[in-house]
C-alpha cells in the first residue's frame, strides 16, 4: 500500500512522535504555568498529539492519491 516516500514519511512521523512523547522533551512542558487558563502540560500534550494525527492523515491521504494517479 505505502511505498517509497509515503512510507518514509510515516516512519519519520512515528519516530518524531516517539521522541516528542519521550521523557526528556516531555519534561520541558511540566511546569506550573497556565495558558488561557489551561495548564500548559496537558495543553501541550493535546496539541502535539493532534498535530501528529493531522500529519499522519495528510501523509496517508496524499499517499493514496499519489498511488491512484500512477
Amino acid at each position: 500500500m505505502f511505498q517509497g516516500l509515503a512510507a518514509q514519511r510515516l516512519v519519520a512521523l512515528f519516530f518524531a512522535g516517539w521522541a516528542l512523547f519521550n521523557f526528556p522533551l516531555l519534561a520541558l512542558w511540566d511546569h506550573d504555568v497556565t495558558l488561557w487558563g489551561l495548564p500548559l502540560f496537558p495543553l501541550a500534550l493535546f496539541v502535539v498529539w493532534a498535530a501528529l494525527i493531522a500529519a499522519l492523515a495528510w501523509v496517508a491521504e496524499r499517499g493514496i492519491d499519489a498511488e491512484r494517479t500512477d
